[in-house]
């Protein structure tokens, strides 16, 4: 068995779409109710899925690009209203963690570890989902978009995810799938574990992360060997 020991007293912050739970089925869903809401034909879920991650808005936005009907900028505010009413009483119809999910999270909270949700969706539609799937009780803090100086890729998303708690970001390590966690990772000079199963136009491994991962089983050793490789600085 892996020796978790170097989780103890690390912050593991992890974005939520695409990382932690398979949302997509959910927000393309909510995104294809607005869309033949206005007479446009739904979208496919794996065309759809890369548009994800970067907040509700950019999503409606590039939902409605796709079927060739860019949105003037004073339509944004009440489509997003309409697109959240909806998500919110539907954000876990099909949403489930991926494989391997809990026994990680499991493992890390057992070994010491503060856990993040570091995410561009808003805090109020995270933590619904977190508690819906029963992975609410595992996180020290969830920290949307909305709740933080400035989202992904801003590297402030990510310290104040981290310090929100508990922890510090020279003993942290960030998990996620997309450009905007690469970048708030780098930005803030904390290592960097991508999956290669979330929702992202450029290849996950294309992104250069420190460790790719498969697989959840492999989630908790990885943490490890960065968390060895970058020991906490004085």
């Amino acid at each position: 068995m892996t020796d978790l020991s170097a989780l103890d007293g690390a912050t593991i912050a992890f974005d939520l779409d695409g990382t932690l739970v398979d949302s997509a089925p959910d927000l393309i869903g909510t995104l294809n109710v607005v869309l033949q809401q206005e007479g446009i034909a739904p979208l496919p879920l794996d065309e759809a899925r890369p548009f994800i991650g970067h907040g509700a808005r950019r999503l409606i936005e590039r939902g409605f690009a796709a079927q060739g009907r860019p949105l003037p900028a004073e339509r944004i505010p009440e489509l997003f209203e309409r697109f959240i009413a909806h998500y919110n009483d539907h954000s876990a119809d099909l949403t489930r963690p991926y494989p391997g999910v809990v026994d990680c999270l499991t493992q890390m909270k057992a070994a010491g570890a503060r856990l993040a949700v570091c995410t561009n969706k808003l805090t109020g539609l995270s933590t619904p989902i977190l508690e819906r799937l029963d992975l609410a009780r595992f996180f020290n803090a969830v920290v949307g978009a909305d709740s933080a100086p400035a989202p992904k890729p801003d590297p402030r998303h990510l310290i104040f995810a981290v310090e929100a708690a508990g922890g510090r970001i020279e003993r942290a390590v960030m998990v996620g799938d997309a450009s905007t966690d690469a970048g708030a990772a780098r930005a803030a000079k904390a290592p960097l574990i991508l999956v290669s199963f979330g929702y992202t136009e450029i290849p996950a491994v294309e992104l250069a992360p420190d460790i790719l991962v498969d697989h959840y089983d492999q989630m908790a050793n990885a943490c490890v060997r960065l968390l060895t490789a970058c020991p906490a600085q004085s």
